[in-house]
């Protein structure tokens, strides 16, 4: 995996408004009261824009990047892409323990009435978990997620995301999190095994404690 630094952020910046604006387009979408003949003229005039945008891309979604700032990019990102419309964008932030992100779900997140998908709570927090093991050095990708939901997600309202770095042998690192009310209570839980690739530890990446296994 090859990481660049941004070259081009006026670029980013266009394509972070563009996403922002389609987020507000699918909420629209997802709640519109509009009757047949407006739905059909809407199609109609997101078709042509479509094509205006489909004209010059590929098929590769916006690739991993040093920002200006020395931080990780990562604007196609499902979770945290700011150039992704299908993301929240979710803003991690590293804590004394590991991370934490507030979050406010939309309507688009729905599944059961009222609530959250439930595997839509799984996505944001298999991605914590993955961001607690690389803030405390273990870089990895998922091998499990085990899920246990107490409580409904809302949408609408904020909630908070935690997780933490719990333990980790070699290559193996283990995490865990939870979404809550800003009360604390404990609306969604998660653990999950992580594994740093062995092509990582070849590629010289900073990962720690994976150069001392094999597995």
């Amino acid at each position: 995996m090859t990481i660049e630094a941004a070259t081009d952020g006026a670029r980013a910046e266009a394509l972070t408004e563009l996403a922002e604006r389609t987020r507000r387009l699918m909420d629209a979408v997802a709640t519109t009261g509009a009757p047949p003949d407006e739905l059909a003229a809407v199609a109609a005039e997101l078709e042509a824009l479509t094509r205006r945008l489909g004209g010059s891309g590929g098929p590769a979604p916006h690739p991993y990047e040093i920002a200006p700032d020395g931080s990780l990019r990562a604007l196609g990102n499902a979770v945290v892409g700011a150039a992704n419309p299908f993301a929240l964008p979710l803003v991690v932030e590293r804590t004394p323990a590991g991370v934490r992100a507030e979050v406010t779900f939309r309507p688009l997140h729905e599944g059961p009435p009222g609530g959250v998908h439930g595997g839509i709570s799984a996505m944001v927090l298999d991605h914590l978990l993955g961001q607690a093991n690389a803030a405390a050095g273990f870089a990895g990708v998922t091998v499990s997620l085990t899920m246990t939901y107490r409580a409904m997600v809302p949408y609408g309202a904020p909630v908070v995301a935690t997780a933490e770095h719990t333990r980790s042998e070699g290559r193996k690192n283990w995490a865990g999190g939870r979404i809550s009310a800003p009360d604390g209570t404990v609306l969604v839980e998660a653990a999950g095994l992580f594994v740093t690739p062995a092509a990582w530890v070849r590629d010289g990446l900073p990962v720690r404690g994976a150069a001392q296994s094999g597995e």
